[in-house]
């Protein structure tokens, strides 16, 4: 590549100096531009340095342009869900009500007492907001809010066991998602993992033949997105609790989802509970606030006050402390249940709630209004977001098949790629669109978005 080419290239003032870029310089900060110009002329120069082809001025703008109204454009969005999926992790897992939004954005709007005492004009705690109301929900001692479930189970071990043992069943040194496992969460607490049992089946003995003078605790985790069938035996959390009494040795119980109510009200297999290890005498219960429970992404920490008081006083629990407008739609989200309106006003619990027959009376509505190619077929959710595995509900989908050299992966795309984005399930042949994960208000703006979608494909 000669010096020629190196030299045709434009400086940032002539760059500057084109209508679109000052265009540009209007609606973005001068320096903004100035560094997106100043990066496009290196990576141009290190492409002519290997030989690759030179831009001509017009490609270096608009490349810059676009580059900028990249950035400015909203990456987080809306989507409306309708792969009956109702805890879709991709997707954000729980929604929240109308009033935990409400909450969180008043909290948000402006300042507001979060760590501050009215009463007494004096410093306050964050967790007042949240932990009366979650020790009388579940009968707990004491309560403590972090940022996530993962990172409460951190906090815990690390505050509690660190240079210390942890003993856990083999079966239960899952994975959840994203890759993040158990044991390398209690690696980086610093206690050491003591695996018992098989992956399949594991006794009080087990547990009990594991225990040393630097036992710490006796974790149980409960297996949230995947479940051990035919020959397997586990060691309930009674027995796990009786052991440790015997031992005085604390039981730690992760249960996942975080479940206050009796999931077997709905057609579902039974969930653990929340307010069943606290009476049986877990030591502490850690679960998600963003699954069963409905609200806002959180990691909930009760039992014992003298080892909450532990976990508040350690130097992780700043780092995994929750933020105001999670504390804020936590705390709506809860009074919910004090109020016994939960499965009617959080959108999980509802949608986990709604009768067939409702459901199946709005898949043929969508079937009507979208024509020839829609029809309602018999099919199953699921909960989703590492809750109730195993477990479906019956539904009713609108299945779409195509007709000519249009395919469903086609459709599926252009879905996507609306505004809002409709995400939907794929099965061989036929997308699917199930209205158990689809707020009602949604409905008519998800039929004009597929119906728009078919026309095209079909033009």
């Amino acid at each position: 590549m000669g010096e020629s080419e190196f030299r045709q290239l434009p400086s940032v003032d002539e760059v500057l100096c084109d209508g679109r870029i000052r265009t540009l310089c209007q609606a973005f900060a001068r320096q903004t531009i100035v560094a997106l110009i100043r990066h496009r002329l290196s990576e141009t120069r290190k492409s002519l340095g290997m030989g690759g082809p030179a831009p001509s001025f017009e490609e270096i703008v608009n490349s810059i342009v676009s580059e900028a109204h990249d950035m400015a454009s909203l990456s987080l969005q809306p989507v409306i869900n309708a792969t009956g999926v109702i805890l879709h992790t991709n997707l954000g897992r729980a929604p929240l009500s109308t009033e935990a939004l409400r909450a969180a954005e008043l909290a948000s709007r402006g300042y507001s007492n979060l760590e501050f005492d009215l009463a007494s004009g004096k410093r306050g705690s964050r967790q007042t907001h949240v932990d009366q109301i979650l020790c009388h929900l579940t009968d707990a001692e004491a309560a403590l809010v972090v940022n996530n479930n993962a990172s409460g189970v951190l906090l815990a071990l690390s505050a509690l066991a660190r240079r210390k043992e942890v003993i856990v069943s083999r079966g239960q040194a899952v994975e959840i998602g994203g890759g993040f496992r158990i044991p390398e969460v209690m690696r980086e607490s610093g206690a050491r993992l003591v695996e018992v049992g098989t992956t399949n089946c594991s006794y009080v003995a087990d547990y009990e033949g594991a225990i040393t003078p630097r036992t710490a605790a006796l974790l149980r985790v409960h297996s949230s997105n995947f479940k051990i069938t035919g020959f397997a035996n586990s060691v309930s959390l009674e027995e796990l609790v009786e052991l440790g009494q015997r031992h005085n040795i604390p039981v730690l119980d992760d249960i996942g989802s975080g479940c206050l109510i009796d999931t077997t009200d709905y057609g579902l297999e039974p969930e653990p509970q929340v307010q069943h290890s606290i009476s049986v005498g877990a030591a502490l219960v850690f679960f998600s606030g963003d699954k069963l429970l409905g609200g806002p992404q959180a990691g909930i920490i009760l039992g014992r006050t003298e080892l909450v008081s532990k976990l508040r006083k350690h130097p992780l629990a700043r780092a995994v402390r929750i933020d105001k407008a999670s504390i804020a739609a936590l705390s709506v989200t809860l009074t919910h249940y004090l109020k016994g309106e939960a499965v009617e006003k959080i959108p999980v619990l509802r949608f986990i709630a709604t009768p067939l027959s409702e459901v199946e009376r709005r898949a043929e509505r969508w079937a009507q209004f979208l024509g020839e190619s829609a029809t309602v077929i018999p099919a199953e959710s699921v909960v989703g977001g590492g809750s109730l595995p195993g477990s479906r509900m019956p539904t009713r989908v609108v299945a779409i098949r195509l007709a000519g050299k249009a395919s469903i992966q086609d459709l599926a795309q252009r879905l996507r790629q609306h505004q809002p984005p409709v995400v939907a399930r794929v099965e061989k042949d036929a997308l699917l669109l199930d209205p158990r994960s689809v707020f009602p208000e949604e409905d008519e703006i998800m039929l004009r978005a597929v119906r728009q979608s078919l026309a095209c494909l079909e033009a």
